[in-house]
């Protein structure tokens, strides 16, 4: 596994060229993205999700400046400019909208941020399902907390960021990512308590398999209003039996009142508790290193959200079928809102080579796609550091 806190080689030449500035006067934060191993469509419904950091990362350098705060991505080839305690939406740039909901978050609780001079790189895909917007949020808080040189626990970091991201941008985002980007430990998976909002650090003992993330290129036009729908469903589920969320409902209730439901509300509420429970056998397995079984739990929810939870499509469907053709794939799954976007695959590190390529040539003439496949391993959560 490669040193993930590793500053990239070009780092002090990024930063020098576009601001004339060097490193020693500057902030430099590495901030990861996540994938979350299980636990879908569980977070709104108070459940429990696992997730880890990767050892993919954006980079934030910021350095003190004179009045304004000046922002460039590396990524978007963009400079976006705005006034501390005057900070509006760009309605024309969503990226920079992260960075300036994070500014306008501390500024709540600060009073207006230092002008800085702002770099954002690094090499987190874009559009991957693998959480950029979050990793810029919690990178982009540290910068401008390392710069004011004031301090934040991280968890309220990542509460902080979610509000951001609610209020500011405008997703009603839940707070998993925030989370594994701020919180995760290297080698661990995080497991959150979506109700309590409790954590717990899990050890991914013995041969841990790597991970794939396993993009199909098939854009999510559906889920948006099929995550509506699914909410729906399920709160008035919940509501049915007295209680706030499917959290309170237990497997027996469920059955028992399987035909008080509509057929398709009763699948979406089992797949739910069927969920928590593959979270909660996971860390069982994980932490005695039963990769087989793992693997068997990332099937069976790949198969409960596809046929229970109807959020999976064709392309993520023939994706996670080629990758288990793969000799050596323990197994795969969709992951995210679905009906497009990613699914990620957990193969054995003797089975790794060759696996992205022969996956992704199979893929495209079945779909007509070019997907994008990358190992991740569990990496730890975002930190400023030395340099």
């Amino acid at each position: 596994m490669r040193d993930p806190t590793q500053l990239p080689d070009n780092l002090s030449r990024l930063f020098s060229d576009h601001f004339d500035r060097t490193l020693d006067e500057a902030v430099v934060v590495r901030s990861p993205g996540r994938m979350n191993l299980l636990g879908e469509h569980t977070d709104y419904n108070g459940g429990f999700v696992l997730p880890i950091a990767i050892d993919r990362s954006t980079w934030v350098v910021a350095a003190p400046a004179e009045g304004q705060v000046r922002v460039w991505s590396e990524a978007r080839g963009e400079l976006d400019v705005f006034t501390p305690g005057q900070i509006h939406r760009d309605e024309g740039r969503l990226w920079a909208n992260y960075v300036r909901a994070v500014a306008w978050a501390l500024e709540e609780q600060f009073g207006p941020v230092p002008g800085a001079d702002v770099l954002i790189t690094g090499d987190l895909p874009l559009g991957s399902g693998v959480s950029s917007s979050a990793s810029l949020e919690v990178g982009a808080a540290l910068a401008f907390l390392g710069v004011a040189q004031r301090e934040m626990p991280l968890r309220d970091v990542a509460l902080m960021c979610q509000r951001a991201e609610n209020q500011f941008v405008g997703v009603q985002c839940g707070i998993m990512d925030q989370f594994a980007v701020a919180l995760c430990e290297a080698g661990h998976a995080l497991l959150l308590d979506c109700l309590s909002l409790e954590t717990q650090n899990v050890a991914l003992a013995g041969d841990a398999p790597v991970f794939f993330v396993c993009d199909t290129a098939k854009e999510r036009t559906l889920a948006a209003s099929a995550y509506n729908q699914r909410r729906a469903e399920c709160e008035s589920a919940a509501r049915h039996f007295g209680h706030e969320s499917l959290r309170h409902v237990t497997p027996e209730q469920l059955e028992a009142g399987k035909g008080e439901l509509p057929e398709h509300v009763y699948r979406r509420c089992r797949h739910v508790l069927s969920e928590n429970a593959r979270v909660h056998e996971a860390i069982a397995v994980m932490g005695c290193g039963a990769w087989e079984r793992f693997g068997e739990l990332l099937q069976a929810s790949h198969a409960s959200l596809r046929d229970d939870y109807e959020v999976s499509c064709d392309e993520l469907n023939i994706m996670c079928e080629l990758a288990m053709e793969h000799d050596g794939c323990l197994g795969a799954r969709m992951v995210g809102a679905g009906f497009g976007g990613c699914a990620m695959a957990a193969v054995r590190r003797e089975a790794v080579s060759g696996f992205a390529e022969t996956v992704g040539a199979a893929y495209q003439p079945r779909t007509g796609l070019q997907p994008r496949l990358f190992a991740v391993q569990a990496a730890g959560g975002a930190a400023i550091l030395p340099h």
